[in-house]
């Protein structure tokens, strides 16, 4: 099996921070889901080391919305300096991943890292996921994830890097993580059991971790999921290459690690990271199981009297399986009655109509020329009712009932959490995907708004 050699480094791709150091060279890496995206970013990363990839993908004949195959991925590695091996792989095919492992095997003369990267997603709640979904989702994310392990651990158990990293996130067991797409997460959170498996049954043999990114990457993928301009509000699949890229220079011994890609280039030396932006400057939308401050424990959690933690993660810090919450001093203690967790304020009286006041007051011309949409909101609770934003006429207008035109966006949410958005102690990105707010119509012009409530946050 090849070693890790010492050769020159070569220049760092646009988007990367971390420089390339030769140190997968000749080293080989089995990624699923390569054609494209993260998988693809991730091997050309190691390709310009000199290392061998194997593309496992399905996509044979360019896609009208997913561009890229293995043949052209294969292309693009060998244009950097590695060597490909494009093989139609469906991880839902037992068949097919053994196969592939066997070619591999038979051109390279093993296999050194093993990238579970293929995924399916669906962001729907349990009565809108139709069993066919369920099936896939489970079949490529879990399922897919443990057999092409399963295939590869015979020969990494053999090389003297042997790594696996599953791109999966940390084991976040508060609840709004599964309230609007249960099915997804019990998918995703398969692969992540499988690193806390694997890396205890081949300890000192294999190192098993989990990488998963703190803010949303720009892939064909999220364009879908996102709509037209959400590209503005991500990070680039570099920052996941090159995290992955560190992972893969550390010994076996570093395992069972649920990562962050930013916690851990921090620890690289990395203090810039507008360079990852595809837009620097913009907010980025936080990426799903992250939570990012005490009020994500939400009132499920408190009357249900759960404690949640982040399987792995602190401020700052990369923590293995072996250094949970729950046995650090510093941890939460159990909470013994749900009266012990702090309860919510009481919405002021007016607070709707006062935060429509302020919002009429800051509409600009500028405002309404870059936004070009009328937003209604359906609020619930006291003060409630129906309101609406006029961001696309003169000189914009604000306030209850409906618009005189035709509505861009629908926005349903609670009183309490509309207040909390516009005064920017609830980030809209967060709230719709914790189920906090619904969205209707034109995803990318409600990405927009975004932009409004970051003028408001200083005046509310």
């Amino acid at each position: 099996m090849p070693l890790l050699s010492r050769s020159p480094p070569s220049a760092s791709p646009t988007g990367s921070m971390l420089p390339n150091t030769g140190k997968l060279n000749g080293c080989t890496l089995f990624i699923t889901g390569a054609s494209r995206g993260i998988g693809k970013a991730i091997a050309l990363k190691a390709a310009k080391d000199g290392a061998n990839i194997v593309i496992a993908a399905k996509t044979t004949q360019v896609h009208p919305k997913l561009p890229g195959t293995i043949y052209t991925a294969a292309e693009e590695i060998e244009a950097v300096g590695g060597k490909a091996l494009p093989c139609v792989v469906d991880v839902r095919d037992e068949q097919q991943i053994n196969d592939a492992v066997e070619k591999a095997v038979q051109k390279f003369g093993g296999i050194d890292i093993l990238v579970n990267n293929a995924s399916a997603i669906s962001l729907t709640n349990t009565l809108e996921t139709p069993t066919k979904k369920v099936d896939l989702m489970m079949s490529v994310n879990t399922r897919g994830t443990y057999l092409t392990s399963k295939a590869c651990i015979p020969y990494l158990k053999k090389s003297k890097i042997g790594h696996i990293l599953n791109l999966s996130p940390p084991l976040n067991l508060n609840p709004i993580w599964f309230k609007q797409h249960c099915a997804y997460t019990i998918a995703k959170y398969g692969m992540s059991m499988c690193v806390l498996g694997m890396a205890e049954e081949f300890k000192g043999e294999i190192a098993v971790n989990a990488l998963w990114p703190k803010t949303a990457i720009h892939t064909a993928a999220m364009d879908m999921l996102g709509g037209s301009g959400v590209e503005s509000q991500c990070r680039k699949a570099d920052i996941i290459a090159d995290a992955a890229y560190s992972i893969f220079s550390k010994p076996k011994s570093f395992t069972g690690n649920f990562i962050i890609d930013e916690n851990l280039l921090k620890e690289e030396g990395i203090k810039n990271f507008d360079v990852y932006a595809v837009k620097p400057g913009h907010p980025l939308i936080p990426d799903f199981f992250v939570d990012e401050n005490p009020e994500m424990v939400t009132k499920e959690v408190e009357k249900q009297q759960v404690k949640t933690w982040t399987c792995g993660i602190q401020k700052d810090k990369v923590l293995s399986t072996n250094q949970l919450p729950s046995k650090r001093s510093d941890a939460a203690p159990p909470a013994k009655d749900w009266k012990q967790f702090p309860q919510q304020p009481q919405l002021a009286a007016g607070a709707v109509e006062e935060t429509f006041k302020i919002l009429k007051a800051v509409l600009s011309q500028d405002m309404v020329k870059a936004t070009q949409a009328i937003y209604l909101l359906e609020l619930s609770g006291e003060d409630g009712g129906t309101w609406y934003l006029d961001l696309k006429n003169n000189g914009g207008n604000a306030g209850s009932g409906q618009p005189s035109e035709p509505v861009d966006v629908v926005m349903t949410m609670t009183t309490s959490d509309f207040v909390k958005m516009f005064s920017g102690k609830l980030k809209p990105t967060m709230a719709f995907m914790s189920g906090k707010l619904k969205i209707k119509g034109n995803m990318a012009l409600a990405i927009k708004l975004e932009k409004l409530m970051n003028q408001m946050n200083s005046k509310l």
